[in-house]
């Protein structure tokens, strides 16, 4: 009797091992175990669905989590952000057509792919129109350049409510691309926007339009061997891990575009549409000036990985702009001529 309960005893402890052996496992493979909210959300009145692609170690993602935490306390617990990275509601396009529809809420759109819903919003994308962080912030608090951007989605129901950065683009690439002329020899991936087609095509360079989640395989298996994105994303993604060179072309601050369905938000009680924009644009401001922080200390992590970093020749910049002429023209015409004038002259371009 006493053998079989030591026996026992053995099993009883193997097992108990093996479960929390398991639960460990679980909780490690879980990315965003440590995002989890320090409250219970299931007594909110109100939930507020929110997607995005991308990773929340990128500052200009985790904004989410920092929104949900904000709004949970503005609102004293009636509404719940109930945010979903990692594509968790699938790519881009699909969710801009699920947030038009009222299926979700909210999404942190990439800037690429937010001219997919209005083309005004394609501006920031231009090629050397807001492509530096200082641009940016002035872009931001400028009014008359703000607002139009800001109103431009209302016709298909979408409020453009603030925005957060992913850092400033350039060339991630599995071979060195000193010059415009190493750049033809690559086939770079550019995202579902018609705004980045359009410059890859006056720029007459190799480009492949591919999803987000569908690029890690992509550059493995060498279908591209070139990146159009920013050193934060690239690090973070570890796609330096393969792409060990980046070049710093500098054309355009990499964007996240907060929208949000706008028959949900008049639905909301006044009081809780207050707490909640009040919430996105103390967040989203204090995220923009984390994402400068973030940029270079990323840029210093990837170089200390072996990652070369080749700034693009001042010959090499002025020929990108000129053959993007057709493209200022191009967008000029769906933006408006005289708001991408102003833009431009504003922010000294």
């Amino acid at each position: 009797m006493k053998k079989l309960t030591g026996i026992l005893f053995t099993v009883l402890l193997v097992l108990a091992f093996a479960l929390g052996g398991n639960a460990l496992a679980e909780e490690k493979a879980d990315p965003l175990a440590a995002w989890k909210p320090q409250f219970d959300p299931s007594g909110a009145k109100y939930t507020y669905i929110l997607s995005n692609v991308s990773h929340p170690a990128i500052e200009g993602v985790g904004v989410g989590y920092r929104i949900r935490d904000r709004v949970w306390e503005l609102s004293k617990g009636q509404l719940y952000v109930d945010f979903r990275p990692l594509a968790q509601l699938g790519g881009e396009k699909d969710v801009i057509s699920k947030l038009k529809l009222g299926a979700i809420q909210g999404m942190l759109s990439s800037s690429v792919a937010a001219a997919n819903v209005a083309d005004r919003l394609g501006i920031v994308n231009l090629p050397y129109v807001v492509d530096t962080f200082d641009k940016l912030d002035k872009f931001r608090s400028t009014p008359e350049l703000w607002n139009e951007f800001r109103d431009s989605a209302l016709r298909s129901g979408i409020m453009t409510v603030d925005i957060t950065g992913y850092g400033t683009y350039g060339w991630a690439s599995t071979t060195p691309v000193r010059s415009l002329e190493d750049a033809k020899a690559v086939n770079f991936r550019i995202a579902e926007a018609p705004v980045n087609t359009d410059i890859y095509k006056s720029w007459a360079l190799k480009f492949t339009v591919m999803p987000w989640p569908d690029v890690p395989q992509a550059l493995q298996t060498g279908v591209i061997n070139g990146l159009d994105h920013t050193p934060i994303v690239c690090n973070i993604t570890k796609k330096f891990e393969i792409a060990k060179y980046f070049t710093e072309v500098n054309y355009a601050q990499g964007l996240f575009v907060h929208l949000m369905n706008k028959r949900w938000f008049d639905k909301l009680p006044k009081d809780l549409q207050q707490a909640l924009l009040q919430a996105i644009e103390e967040e989203s401001a204090k995220t923009r000036e984390l994402t400068r922080k973030q940029h270079d200390e990323q840029v210093a992590k990837a170089k200390e990985n072996g990652v070369e970093f080749i700034p693009l020749a001042d010959a090499d910049r002025k020929q990108l702009i000129e053959m993007a002429a057709p493209v200022y023209k191009t967008w000029g015409d769906k933006i408006g001529a005289d708001y991408l004038q102003k833009v431009r002259s504003t922010l000294g371009n």
